[in-house]
């Protein structure tokens, strides 16, 4: 399997935002009949935004032809703490494998391209939200579970 990860561009918004939607929908258990149209409008303009100044990367990854995985990460800044004086941030996310794909080392893989971005960009406060499923991963990877954060419902 000769498959090629290719770190995205303006010209892959479409399939950015198509991976965005199968992420949603397979992370929240939301059937095909679920309207996600205003969520595809906003990620496509995100995407077109945030490409362009830096303020996000992602990969993509094609066995040939085949669209088979994909991997994001947002940069941030936030008030400055004594753990990250710099205020910088990354948030991995969007992290996606095909079915058939999965258990090849394709996930860690994309995230170790994302983490080696983040850390060439001086950062080192990375963060990402895991499914059960994506949660053995992470932590194998050396992410902790966080226990001081709280959100406030809608």
């Amino acid at each position: 399997m000769a498959l090629v990860y290719k770190r995205a561009t303006p010209e892959d918004i479409n399939t950015l935002t198509k991976t965005r939607i199968e992420v949603l929908r397979a992370a929240n258990k939301l059937s095909d009949d679920i309207d996600m149209g205003e969520i595809e409008k906003e990620a496509c303009n995100y995407y077109q935004k945030a490409l362009c100044d830096g303020s996000h990367i992602a990969y993509l990854v094609f066995d040939g032809e085949r669209f088979v995985g994909a991997g994001g990460a947002s940069f941030f800044q936030v008030m400055p703490t004594y753990h990250n004086p710099s205020r910088n941030k990354a948030y991995i996310m969007n992290m996606y494998t095909n079915p058939a794909y999965r258990r090849k080392g394709i996930a860690t893989k994309t995230l170790d391209m994302l983490v080696n971005d983040a850390k060439n960009k001086g950062i080192t406060d990375i963060s990402l939200e895991a499914t059960d499923m994506g949660r053995p991963l992470y932590e194998k990877y050396g992410f902790i579970k966080m226990n001081n954060e709280m959100t406030l419902p809608k």
